[in-house]
């Protein structure tokens, strides 16, 4: 039996052509129409089109000058790692990254597979926190590419996987061997800020556990660093009229009684627009407008540990034995069958 790893992603285009962000950003807002209540197909696809109008030049401006986003390359050498890792471990398999919001999509994922000859899918978001309109939504979308291809393949699903202990020790050392390279110690007017992916309130009310998924990753990997007075912002993306997730990460930089702040862009797995633009470029502006210090903690992409643990996630399915062995969970996030995380309370 082969089995097929589809590595889940949100995407972005690589560089700045008008045509691709415009694309990438209608698919977005009207995949989140919901969160401005309720509307007509017809309705939905022009009021996408309005935002997408509105917020595409100041993305084209983001990748002109970050010289295009390295997203898909990373995300690219992330399949290629774990498929090596996963062969070494002895086992069959074959990966695939599909994006949400740019190509290769999941469906492009989905038919590159049934190609292969693949007989078993596992579908892996690569959002270690678990958010409706991420982790859930890319799931959903594999189960829709595979209808839409008329595939009829055993699917196995993964949610958060933010507990996984070496996914957390990954982070934990990467901003440790950070602040050993730059002879920066925490306290002493040195401040860790989390920076996180913002979310709608609206998801929240729906009963997302995302803020409290992040706000208990942060709390660990600050006691780890031995860093109790951390702050937490996320960057949110106010680009309709919906409440989002507080504090803004800029305004926490804005008020932070610190004299230089290191921040941790928490929730990403790559590096993409939202690290080189708004927190390299734009939040450093802000920062040092203050008289602050600022350095930002590179994400360990292509860290072994990090692949590592992407395929402890994935072998119980690829081996066959039962995922609970490895601590996995029917999720509750994501109510359907066979979709199993880390989160889940185990029965007493």
């Amino acid at each position: 039996m082969t089995t097929g790893i589809v590595l889940l992603n949100f995407g972005e285009p690589s560089e700045g052509h008008r045509e691709d962000v415009l694309d990438y950003l209608e698919r977005i807002f009207l995949a989140n129409m919901s969160i401005e209540g309720e509307t007509t197909e017809a309705a939905a696809r022009e009021r996408a089109a309005e935002l997408a109008k509105r917020r595409a030049p100041g993305l084209m401006e983001e990748y002109d000058e970050i010289g295009g986003s390295p997203l898909i390359d990373h995300a690219t050498t992330q399949a290629e790692m774990l498929d090596e890792e996963l062969s070494r471990r002895g086992y069959d398999v074959e990966t695939y990254h599909g994006m949400q919001y740019t190509a290769p999509f999941i469906t492009d994922a989905v038919e590159a597979a049934r190609e292969d000859g693949v007989d078993h899918l596992i579908g892996l978001p690569i959002y270690p926190l678990c958010g409706p309109s991420t982790t859930v939504q890319s799931l959903d979308e594999l189960d829709e590419a595979l209808d839409e291809v008329g595939w009829d393949v055993p699917v196995d699903a993964l949610t958060g996987w933010h507990k996984h202990p070496a996914y957390t020790r990954a982070r934990i050392d990467n901003i440790r061997r950070y602040l050993d390279d730059h002879d920066l110690s925490l306290g002493d007017g040195t401040r860790l800020v989390f920076s996180a992916h913002g979310t709608p309130q609206y998801y929240l009310d729906e009963g997302s556990r995302y803020e409290e998924y992040t706000e208990e990753f942060c709390s660990v990997v600050a006691t780890a660093l031995d860093a109790p007075d951390y702050e937490l912002g996320y960057q949110n993306h106010e680009n309709r009229d919906v409440d989002w997730t507080e504090p803004d990460v800029e305004a926490v930089v804005e008020t932070v009684d610190a004299d230089r702040v290191v921040v941790e862009p928490v929730s990403f797995m790559h590096e993409q627009s939202e690290t080189l633009s708004e927190l390299d470029i734009e939040l450093r502006e802000e920062a040092e407008e203050r008289g602050l210090d600022f350095h930002r903690i590179p994400i360990p992409y292509d860290d072994d540990r990090f692949v590592g643990a992407l395929a402890d996630l994935v072998e119980p399915f690829v081996a066959g034995y039962d995922p609970e062995y490895a601590g996995l969970r029917q999720c509750e996030c994501r109510d359907e069958p066979g979709t199993m995380c880390l989160n889940a309370p185990h029965e007493a």
